[in-house]
């Protein structure tokens, strides 16, 4: 019966009541030292106001370094790659470029933002840097060869981009002649 929890007499001490102890034990300390060292209290509230400065900037500078991109990622209808703010004939441009160089990956992901910038322009999806490649699959407004062909794409990208599988020039190839297909053809569904 005295092993239950209620009959257990040992003072159990809680993070609270230990805090407050701390903080009690530091402001005494700093009592004694203010009458007993002035100069060195003076000095220890020195650097504490400088050390709260210096944290107080730092965090000032991670906040803007954060918020900083948000407010110059542009409009709905362009990427930021690089600093520089891309449209669908610039991704595309610069997806050729990196096909002729044989760097066939990251060329799809170019040729990829050419086409969801296309359609974001053709009101068939609306575009977003945040957004992830599968993320469009569900608001794509397209006809169901459209929606299988951009699905098609997706997967693609997904097994290169992120898969790690080698992509070659006739997967490229054939990448590009679908997303010009779909950017291009009459599969866009009127909202």
């Amino acid at each position: 019966m005295f092993a239950r929890p209620e009959y257990e007499w040992i003072e159990r001490q809680h993070i609270v009541s230990w805090l407050q102890l701390r903080w009690q034990q530091l402001t005494t300390w700093l009592d004694r030292l203010s009458e007993q060292h002035p100069l060195s209290f003076n000095l220890v509230l020195a650097l504490g106001v400088l050390a709260l400065l210096v944290l107080l900037v730092h965090i000032g500078y991670v906040v803007l370094r954060i918020v900083r991109p948000a407010v110059r990622t542009g409009t709905a209808a362009s990427a930021v790659t690089g600093g520089k703010i891309m449209d669908a004939a610039a991704h595309l441009a610069l997806a050729e470029q990196l096909a002729r160089g044989g760097r066939y990956t990251e060329a799809l992901a170019h040729r990829f933002m050419a086409v969801l910038l296309e359609l974001d322009r053709r009101k068939a999806l609306r575009f977003h840097v945040s957004k992830t490649p599968a993320e469009y699959i569900g608001e794509v407004r397209l006809d169901d060869s459209g929606r299988a062909s951009f699905t098609t794409l997706v997967a693609a990208l997904y097994r290169h981009l992120f898969g790690a599988v080698p992509c070659d020039e006739t997967e490229y190839a054939a990448f590009g002649a679908a997303a010009q297909e779909l950017a291009r053809g009459p599969h866009v569904v009127p909202a």
